[in-house]
């Protein structure tokens, strides 16, 4: 299995993004300076900026650091907990004169005023004060520690209150920002820091206040010293940010979540989505790190560096290409090539070309052949494979399959029908027949007809069996987002969320409409938003339209009214699956036969 997090081993053929980003890292010319490193959630971005600070950390005078502001939010100001960090790090990774430890003092000083500002003073039982980072001069908080100590009951607030203004006045923190850059400023050159690499992690998991706070702190630093921010995030979510911030001003003509980036980021670096080949590839990687032991796969990544140097464009990783040059590995990876062909069409397409995305996806399927193992079951890769493939982006036709594969004894006969196209109206799986991504999935080898599939489904258990909450930690932050909104239940919320379809992949679009009908049969009665939302995200790509129609499959005549009738109309009347719904329409009235007129008037009107 592949750990889920950042690596510093290239798969994704970033060497030349890392080459920028080294190239402005060490640019004196161009300090202070910010980067952006943009791509959407799991595209690679934290393992390129870690790459590239693993090639300057050894630098002579060069400090790196990463800075998780995820990890305090909830906890502590994301301004003062950037601040302090950088503090600390300075302080742990550098040897101090005298005068470079008054000089810490003091901007740890500053630190702790602002976070002071920023917590403000509760009384009594509710007492929090801290004293921060560094530490705080007596004057600072101990006095007015003392005045509530001494008196908790009889407290004045008004002493209290006059004596933290007199201490923390405005005019005062202003001056003190201004001499806190000079200070940084100081401290760098007194302790022989030539450059300091702030690398700023998980940025567009925060909240937008913790977004913007941490980006209000960099631009105090890049006023001051050799200071170089990188923001590794999907600058969607930044902007979105921004924009919820600045959403009462009126009259602005201009994206005003992309101009404020702008100014904070100067130079930006986009990571693009993987196609076919580059997925194929990533996959290719992964599987080899696993067949062959460390030496091997050293001596498989070099000749591939090689070969790759020599034609980037038309360089095709290959069975013959390894046995041309080392014909002793080459038996030992072969069935990683295949396994890698066969899911980088569907990956690269169906997750966005997401490498994050594709490691779950092997990940799972790992572990699944290691659960069979324990039961002495061998699982064919390549079989697993595909069924998972169903699993990932037609989970209505892989349930209803796991069911024909329970009560067929592993070989269903409709397996064969639809993998040879010839699928009748009295079908179990005619809802299937003329998807066009299904008949494309029918057509990747190895053909499952002959195949007792009962060991494949029965490691899939779990996936039988999730609900609404469990699909969301698939989820990118994204995608949760607009699953946030889509089960809101106002039009505001709906209408955000369908701007943004083109944003995620085929296999969240999936996993997003299950998760709204999951919550629709959840409730006690079909609620019209909640539905609504349901057809209206299944009409934003065809790979949808099958799975409405199975799910709907699932309503019974007792649970629809008049609104959901209308919805699922028009639904008819956009994808031209009137064989399909009319069908279901008519075992509605035969369900509820109180129904009928009100479905002939809406579906014959």
């Amino acid at each position: 299995m592949w750990k889920d997090s950042e690596t510093e081993l290239d798969f994704l053929d970033f060497d030349y993004l890392i080459y920028m980003l080294r190239e402005i890292i060490s640019n004196e010319s161009l300090l202070p300076s910010s980067v952006g490193v943009y791509g959407d959630w799991g595209s690679g971005k934290s393992s390129l900026i870690r790459m590239s600070m693993k090639s300057v950390e050894q630098d002579e005078g060069t400090v790196c650091l990463v800075f998780n502001g995820w990890l305090f939010e909830g906890y502590e100001d994301a301004k003062t907990a950037l601040m302090g960090s950088i503090l600390d790090e300075i302080q742990k990774k550098t040897k101090f004169t005298e005068k470079a430890k008054k000089t810490i003092s003091g901007l740890y000083k500053s630190v702790d005023k602002l976070k002071l500002i920023k917590n403000g003073i509760k009384y009594g039982t509710d007492i929090f004060l801290t004293g921060g980072i560094g530490t705080l001069a007596d004057i600072t908080i101990k006095g007015i520690v003392e005045k509530v100590k001494n008196n908790v009951d009889g407290v004045d607030e008004s002493e209290i209150f006059t004596a933290v203004r007199d201490e923390l006045s405005n005019k005062e923190i202003r001056e003190d920002l201004k001499e806190f850059q000079q200070n940084f400023s100081d401290l760098l050159e007194e302790t022989k820091i030539k450059r300091l690499v702030i690398f700023i992690d998980e940025l567009d998991r925060c909240s937008p206040d913790t977004i913007l706070e941490t980006l209000e702190a960099i631009r105090l630093f890049l006023f001051a010293g050799n200071s170089v921010f990188i923001i590794g995030a999907d600058e969607r979510h930044i902007s979105y940010a921004v924009k919820r911030k600045f959403e009462k001003i009126e009259g602005q003509q201009i994206d005003i979540g992309k101009e404020y980036l702008e100014k904070i980021i100067q130079y930006p670096i986009r990571i693009p989505r993987l196609n076919s080949k580059e997925v194929e590839f990533y996959i290719t990687c992964l599987l080899f790190e696993k067949d062959l032991t460390d030496v091997e796969f050293q001596e498989i990544m070099e000749l591939i560096k090689e070969k790759r140097s020599d034609n980037i464009l038309n360089f095709t990783l290959d069975y013959t290409l390894i046995f041309e040059n080392k014909p002793a590995l080459a038996e030992k990876i072969k069935d990683s090539l295949i396994i890698a062909k066969q899911l980088s069409s569907v990956l690269s397409n169906g997750l966005n070309g997401n490498p994050r995305h594709c490691k779950r996806f092997l990940n799972s399927l790992v572990m699944r052949e290691k659960m069979a193992s324990y039961k002495s079951i061998q699982l064919d890769r390549k079989i697993l494979a595909k069924v998972m493939m169903l699993e990932y982006f037609k989970s209505p036709l892989f349930r209803k399959v796991a069911q024909l594969v329970a009560a067929e004894q592993g070989k269903p006969k409709e397996i064969e029908l639809l993998e040879k196209n010839q699928l009748t109206d009295t079908s179990e799986l005619k809802i299937w027949k003329d998807d066009k991504w299904v008949q494309d999935w029918c057509a990747i080898e190895p053909l499952l007809k002959d195949e007792d599939l009962r060991s494949y489904f029965y490691f899939s258990r779990s996936a039988l069996d999730e609900r609404f909450d469990t699909s969301i930690v698939k989820l990118s932050p994204m995608a949760q987002n607009i699953l946030e909104k889509l089960v809101s239940k106002t039009a505001g919320g709906l209408a955000d969320a369908l701007r943004n379809y083109l944003d995620i992949s085929d296999f969240e679009s999936s996993e997003i409409l299950q998760s709204i009908f999951n919550k629709i049969v959840s409730e006690t009665a079909i609620d019209k938003d909640l539905f609504k939302a349901f057809i209206s995200w299944g009409l934003t790509r065809e790979l949808l339209y099958s799975n409405v129609i199975s799910n709907l499959n699932g309503l019974t005549g007792d649970s629809l009214n008049a609104s959901a009738l209308r919805l699922i109309k028009e639904f008819m009347d956009k994808t031209n699956k009137q064989t399909e719904i009319l069908e279901l329409t008519k075992r509605w009235t035969e369900e509820k036969s109180s129904l009928g007129p009100l479905i002939d008037r809406i579906f014959n009107n």
